[in-house]
């Protein structure tokens, strides 16, 4: 009997050092994350250390130029502004149509640090918000994955996330765009819906609404959310694992989460009017039939009870059926049936290279490769699938969720490479939990297979004191009903888990030994779990020298500045800034500049000029106009481009230096776009036999379009031969003279071109009196026939009063049939 006194002694101490252990745990965390977040903005800094603090790619310009304007003029002109120096003549609001979530993300840091005397430049804070952000991002998931599996798991997925390649390509320092703050917003409205769900707190869930809110004002992607919540939701219910937890998750998210996403101007009614947001709102009626059956079940008897939810589920069905005719009624007044383009596209993969091409023109919007996900997420691909097996060990509601979010973050990320950024933190999570769960099996076996473990009483006692914990713990619930989680724990069961705690009885006792010779039996070979580790090491070293390869290498090159290197050393292309810069130093601030729309905001913000169409791409009319004039002879894109009050033209001509991502790789779409508006542009017409051609095999109507003109116009010059390094040919066209355009500028590697619009030329009297009577006799010979009219001209008499005859050509298709054209993933020609 003395033995079983000894042992029940020897508890509190045991506790107590338990208690002591947990502790230096928790601080061991909190250090351990503070590195985790040094690791995730250091690592993003290479693009600042190579070459310079400078806003990278496209879209981050325009985000730029608003946060300038946000904190020069202030909130209310922001949400006011009418922007003139884009889409020319129509123009844009501004505070209408932008996701304002990074923009006021930027100036309220700008405003701080400011307000405590750190005099920083709206730039530097722009360039720096990303890595910045995606440190938050990094212990938004420790949290998250803490919520699942435990601390040990947390820890591993945000340092996985840290690193990971998919997540550096869209936030190294300069890459100001809203994937830099929505990926944080992403991963913390999930971690707040599972702490809801696990604690079913009222204050956890209005801080998911706000997060959600957040997530809204950030990023287009919320939809992601709105639609993974109700359907991991709907699995719950339908599994039978509905709690009043679940309702407490969900419900509060759903009404107080859609007001506030219909406060955010871009959005507004269409949080209850898009097809995109239907989910939510019949789970949402479905969660509470749920909840009122459950309800009367527990105040009815069995009898009644039976009456009773044939009478709901008669009343729910009948209003489920009404919601779903009337959003029915809703979509079907809608040409998309209440779906946004890019979602269609995410749907049907195939529906944008079909109906909307502007869309499919997107370098983002391709399919990935296989090599890209190795690329992106490299080592994470192998252990996902480990990842979700553990989530089964048990199966809970937040392990379900995780599940839920994997697949659907695979199957999206397979339509469209963008989504990767999506997927990269589920695979994180996943392959944070599957490394946690191995070490933990591995360190296991080795311990309990060393020398003189066996006999080691304090290794035995503190197994047995944490499986006690477990064990009592388990009693716990077991005493406690099913809905008690929504109550506050009263004093009496506090007193109850003290005594617990201090003498626990001899059945929590035995279960916890059982519970660790059952650990101990399953424990592997000590070779085997030695190699096994040694091989999980090497695993994730490899998968540091490729993330940190990728952040050096690949993702932190700023597309503005170019650089390759040779056996003459580094060389350097700065022809986009040059361009820029000519263009603000040469030209009347009030000029318009034509190009295609990647690069209108980089004109407006660097170059401070008026521009037809920008990267917002909003209005497909325009882009095909822009897209008709390019593919158009001279003499016609003239028309056009006059017409709009054009006066310099910008193409980007990579053929000299062999910079693939040119005018000429992406001329196809301008043709698919403007002939999906204007059908006398023809794609057939511009390939030789199916095969798109710029050299001597090249159609007449490709080697006589503006496009090709513009961008090989001297080319000859530099070489003799006119060779493009980026087709591997020599052109077909090298010797012509532009008659109604100008060249003004080329960049000193030929990759910017500018040209000017030729005025009006006067007419001589002379000539005019002498061709009157030719005139007069052509003008009923005019009237009479089928003449082909240029159709941008509103205008009748400004057009007999420019030219004489008619300037609009013909064009002959040479093939019948439209050929297949194939692109690789960033949207050029194979």
């Amino acid at each position: 009997m003395a033995a079983p006194e000894t042992s029940t002694a020897a508890v509190p101490t045991l506790y107590t050092n338990n208690t002591l252990r947990n502790a230096f745990g928790g601080v061991l965390s909190f250090f351990i994350l503070l590195l985790i977040g040094v690791l995730a903005f250091s690592i993003r800094l290479f693009s600042v250390i190579k070459y310079e603090s400078v806003i990278h790619e496209f879209d981050p310009y325009f985000n730029y130029r608003v946060t300038q304007f946000l904190t020069k003029k202030g909130i209310y002109e922001f949400w006011n502004w009418f922007d003139d120096r884009t889409w020319y003549p129509l123009g844009r609001v501004i505070g209408g149509t932008v996701y304002p979530g990074l923009t006021l993300t930027a100036g309220t840091i700008w405003w701080l640090l400011n307000s405590l005397n750190i005099p920083l430049s709206v730039e530097t804070v722009c360039v720096f918000t990303a890595p910045i952000f995606s440190a938050f991002a990094s212990w938004a998931t420790y949290l998250l994955t803490k919520e699942v599996k435990g601390a040990g798991a947390g820890l591993t997925a945000a340092v996985l996330l840290a690193m990971v390649p998919s997540y550096i390509s869209r936030s190294v320092a300069g890459s100001y765009d809203n994937e830099a703050v929505a990926i944080f917003a992403l991963i913390f409205t999930f971690y707040l819906y599972l702490k809801t769900l696990n604690t079913g707190s009222l204050f956890y869930a209005t801080l998911n609404s706000l997060a959600y809110f957040y997530m809204v004002c950030s990023w287009g992607g919320y939809t992601f959310i709105i639609n993974l919540i109700p359907m991991h939701v709907l699995l719950c219910i339908v599994t039978g694992r509905y709690s009043s937890r679940l309702y407490i998750a969900y419900a509060p998210l759903v009404v107080l989460g859609t007001l506030l996403a219909a406060l955010v101007p871009v959005v507004g009614f269409n949080a209850v009017m898009t097809s995109e947001h239907f989910a939510s709102f019949l789970v949402f009626i479905i969660i509470h039939v749920v909840a009122f059956v459950y309800y009367i079940k527990g105040i009815l008897s069995p009898k009644m009870f039976k009456v009773a939810v044939t009478l709901v589920v008669t009343v729910g069905m009948a209003v489920c059926c009404a919601v779903i005719a009337v959003l029915i009624a809703l979509v079907a007044s809608s040409p998309t049936k209440g779906w946004s383009g890019r979602s269609l596209s995410l749907l049907d993969p195939t529906y944008a290279s079909k109906y909307i091409p502007i869309i499919a023109s997107v370098s983002e919007h391709q399919p990935p490769t296989w090599p890209s996900y190795f690329m992106d997420i490299n080592v994470l691909a192998f252990l996902v699938p480990a990842g979700i097996i553990a989530c089964f060990l048990p199966l809970s509601d937040a392990s379900s969720f995780i599940v839920l979010y994997i697949a659907t973050s695979v199957y999206f990320s397979g339509v469209m490479v963008r989504l990767m950024l999506v997927l990269a933190p589920a695979a994180c999570i996943t392959s944070g939990i599957a490394l946690s769960e191995a070490f933990d099996v591995l360190t296991r076996s080795i311990k309990f297979q060393l020398p003189g473990v066996t006999s080691n009483a304090e290794v035995d006692a503190g197994e047995t004191s944490s499986d006690t914990s477990e064990a009592q713990t388990d009693e716990l619930k077991a005493e406690k009903p099913d809905d008690t989680s929504k109550n506050r724990p009263s004093k009496k069961s506090k007193k109850k888990e003290r005594e617990l705690a201090e003498n626990p009885p001899a059945k929590a006792t035995a279960k916890a030994k059982a519970k660790a010779e059952k650990k101990r039996l399953l424990a592997l070979p000590l070779e085997a779990s030695v190699i096994s580790l040694l091989l999980l090491v090497v695993l994730g070293a490899f998968y540091v020298v490729h993330s940190v390869w990728a952040a050096a290498e690949a993702y932190s090159a700023p597309s503005i500045v170019l650089t390759t290197r040779s056996r003459d050393g580094l060389h350097v292309f700065d022809d986009f800034r040059e361009a820029y810069a000519w263009l603000s130093h040469n030209t009347d601030v009030n000029d318009k500049v034509a190009s295609w729309w990647d690069y209108g905001y980089q004109t407006t913000a660097m170059a401070n000029r008026t521009v037809i169409v920008d990267n917002n791409t909003w209005n497909n009319t325009h882009i095909a106009t822009v897209g008709t004039a390019m593919s158009s002879p001279e003499r016609a894109a003239w028309e056009i481009f006059h017409s709009l009050d054009v006066k310099y033209v910008l193409v980007v001509f990579g053929g000299l230096i062999g910079y693939p991502s040119d005018d000429i790789n992406k001329f196809l779409w301008m043709v698919r776009i403007g002939g999906g508006v204007f059908p006398h542009i023809k794609e057939p017409d511009y390939l030789r036999d199916g095969q798109y051609r710029i050299d001597s095999q090249a159609t007449p109507t490709m080697l006589n379009c503006l496009m090709y003109k513009l961008s090989y116009y001297r080319f000859v010059e530099t070489d003799g031969k006119a060779f493009d390094r980026v087709r591997r040919t020599e052109i077909g066209k090298k010797y012509f003279k532009l008659t109604h355009f100008e060249e003004v500028f080329t960049t000193h590697h030929w990759m910017v071109r500018i040209y000017k619009l030729k005025p009006l030329k006067n007419r001589i009297r002379g000539k005019a009196k002498k061709s009157k009577s030719k005139t007069s006799s052509t003008s009923s010979s005019k009237r009479s026939g089928t003449k082909k009219k240029n159709p941008w001209h509103e205008n009748e008499r400004r057009r007999e009063v420019c030219y004489s005859n008619n300037c609009s050509d013909s064009f002959s298709a040479f093939l019948s049939s439209k050929p297949e054209i194939e692109f690789d993933y960033a949207g050029y020609v194979r």
